[in-house]
């Protein structure tokens, strides 16, 4: 395996995991675009089960491919087969069923809760699914997490959908309502990054807002979005429409420090 060294880090740091985007089969030897994905999901939750810093996982959409129930359970399987104890988290994608979601992660390690609760900071799952590809957060879901922010807490969102273009087919199905979901964030300093899956590459952009202040000047603030590396497959952004880069599974990690830093590690696997 070729595993990227995570930097030297607070060890009071909370580790976080983010994996996205199986797009698992019924069949245990089913091919996205010529990728065995099971053995690749397998991959990265080996590499996970074998780092003890690891704290907590969040699973961002996407389980499935041909949006069977078995493989939803194959899903379940792999988790026990590699031997995972840390909570899991978790959001639907655009694949996904939500009911299906609840029914097969209803037991150990998988937590149905939205929110993680640490003692500096605060992780908000945040629900982007639609009734098309395309991604949208309802107002009703915007007003909850805006009430939710603590805003004496550091703040990592993460989603399915990418609220940023990244530049390839994908912005046909990223987040409808991009200015809205922003907007909810507009009287808040403490957010400190978006992280999001669907986009099946791992990019680092910024969204610079401009904020009035009440002397009524005006400041830019910046937001970090992160995207992260599917276990199946890593997209070609060359190609209009889905096509696979000769690239192995990959997850992130996300160092949480008690001041504030993120730290963020990228870990493909071969």
């Amino acid at each position: 395996m070729n595993v990227s060294e995570p930097p030297l880090l607070n060890s009071q740091a909370i580790v976080l995991a983010q994996i996205t985007d199986s797009h698992l089969f019924s069949s245990i030897d089913g091919l996205h675009h010529g990728h065995d994905v099971l053995a690749n999901l397998k991959k990265v939750l080996l590499s996970i089960s074998q780092n003890a810093n690891i704290d907590y996982i969040v699973f961002t959409g996407d389980l499935t491919q041909d949006h069977t129930e078995q493989s939803y359970q194959n899903f379940v399987n792999a988790v026990h087969d590699c031997h995972i104890k840390k909570p899991i988290y978790y959001l639907a994608g655009n694949h996904d069923e939500p009911e299906l979601l609840a029914k097969y992660f209803s037991g150990a390690p998988f937590l149905s809760d939205k929110e993680i609760n640490l003692t500096h900071w605060q992780v908000q799952l945040v629900n982007s699914k639609s009734t098309t590809p395309a991604g949208y957060v309802s107002e009703h879901a915007l007003k909850k997490l805006h009430r939710a922010i603590n805003r004496n807490k550091h703040q990592l969102i993460m989603m399915h959908h990418h609220p940023i273009d990244v530049g390839y087919f994908i912005d046909k199905h990223g987040l409808q309502n991009k200015a809205d979901f922003w907007r909810a964030f507009n009287d808040f300093d403490n957010i400190k990054a978006i992280a999001c899956g669907h986009v099946h590459s791992a990019m680092q952009l910024t969204y610079l807002s401009e904020k009035q202040l009440e002397n009524t000047s005006k400041v830019k603030e910046s937001v970090t979005l992160y995207t992260c590396p599917a276990t199946s497959i890593q997209f070609d952004p060359s190609v209009d429409g889905v096509a696979a880069l000769a690239k192995g599974p990959g997850y992130r990690l996300f160092h949480l420090q008690p001041d504030g830093q993120l730290n963020t590690d990228v870990i493909y696997l071969t």
